[in-house]
């Protein structure tokens, strides 16, 4: 009797019938946040074209157009390396600069940025050696800079791993005390990872410092977002863990600006992390190993072509008379001093220490590594050894 007297307070009973109930959750239960505020827009955020693009900095609208002009370089730069055989391989953020622009300029010299391979451009507009962000890719070094000289993750080929990362180094940021945010780059394939839902689920209970940029190109290689997920939006996964959902046009860099920076003054201020959509378009192929021809028309191609988000700056900078001919020649020609820069540094031979293959391991070297460590000098001091004889014998 006592058991069925507790269990009965574990249903809702209907008013007026104290027999009747129905299988319901108990009274207590209430959604523990309400949805409406953490639903994303109906429509991607824009900022150019309207009236509110009027109230923008035009320091700042100058030197988004700079930085998009020289990414739209490095990239075509980075791509012809590739042909060249100076990089292995370069997946190109062409037509995605806005994003990775945006991204980099959102944030502090303190805060963190955790880019995934695609977001080489987004590393360099935040300050780091174009040659450095390369490394990687050309299979010199495990990372090729120094992530905390930077604040910069090393460029995360698996995908979606650096989430967790980046919501641990918010975490324990925020447990320290130290005023520092970090901002998760990620492409709309790796949302399909359990990486994403276990670093959206972790930074939303913990209420992490982190704000998590998804660069919703159309498509994970070849699959298209709609065999992806079933979602109104990716923006709207956000409302599943209890944090915010914002969508917004990705080619448009002063709305990606803002949103990220108002995301990002969110998570400092203690108010958690954010999911941010940015609908964008990916020009190029995959890598230089993909054959994009093979899953898209070129109809659809060119149709983005016409919403490039360096046109679109371009073109509300001019009507504005932020821009003329000069700025542009200027920005045209920055951008091309970067490239030949690139080019002289990446078309000379890399001097390479196979000894480096047991560097940055581990924080200290195990006995393991320490032995397979002696065992490759031993190797290559005996190779030196033999090259020295055969080069004697010839002279005798």
């Amino acid at each position: 009797m006592d058991s069925l007297k507790q269990s009965s307070s574990t249903v809702q009973e209907l008013p007026g019938a104290a027999s009747a109930y129905r299988p319901t959750p108990p009274p207590a239960w209430k959604p523990r946040t309400d949805p409406a505020p953490l639903l994303p827009e109906a429509e991607p955020h824009r900022v150019l074209g309207t009236d509110a693009v009027a109230t923008a900095d035009p320091e700042l609208l100058r030197r988004l157009y700079a930085e998009l002009v020289r990414g739209r370089r490095y990239n075509a730069q980075a791509t012809a390396l590739t042909k060249q055989g100076r990089l292995a391989v370069y997946p190109s953020s062409t037509g995605q600069e806005a994003c990775e622009v945006a991204a980099a300029l959102a944030l502090e010299d303190r805060d963190w940025l955790f880019p995934s391979y695609r977001d080489t451009l987004a590393a360099v507009a935040r300050g780091l050696d174009p040659v450095q962000a390369l490394t990687l890719l050309r299979g010199d070094w495990h990372t090729g800079y120094d992530p905390h000289e930077h604040r910069v993750a090393p460029l995360c080929t698996p995908l979606a791993t650096q989430l967790p990362h980046a919501v641990g180094l918010a975490h324990a940021a925020r447990l320290k005390g130290d005023d520092v945010v970090a901002l998760a780059m990620v492409g709309d394939g790796g949302t399909s990872e359990g990486d994403f839902h276990e670093a959206l689920n972790f930074a939303a209970v913990w209420q992490a410092p982190v704000v998590f940029l998804v660069q919703n190109n159309g498509f994970a290689i070849s699959v298209p977002l709609a065999k992806q997920t079933a979602a109104p939006s990716l923006a709207h996964k956000a409302v599943g863990y209890g944090m915010p959902g914002r969508l917004v046009d990705g080619n448009d860099a002063v709305a990606v600006h803002q949103v990220l920076s108002e995301a990002v003054a969110r998570a400092r201020r203690g108010g958690g992390p954010t999911l941010v959509e940015a609908v964008t378009y990916r020009i190029d192929a995959h890598t230089n190993a993909d054959d994009a021809t093979r899953y898209r028309g070129d109809s659809e191609v060119e149709a983005w072509r016409a919403h490039d988000p360096i046109l679109l700056l371009e073109r509300e900078l001019t009507e504005r008379g932020m821009l003329d001919e000069e700025g542009k020649r200027q920005a045209a020609e920055a951008a091309e001093t970067m490239a030949a820069a690139l080019r002289e540094r990446m078309n000379a031979e890399p001097v390479l220490d196979p000894m480096d293959l047991f560097a940055h391991v581990y924080a200290e070297q195990t006995a393991q590594l320490r032995e397979q460590a002696a065992q490759l000098r031993a190797e290559l001091d005996a190779a030196g050894d033999d090259a020295s004889a055969g080069t004697e014998g010839d002279v005798r």
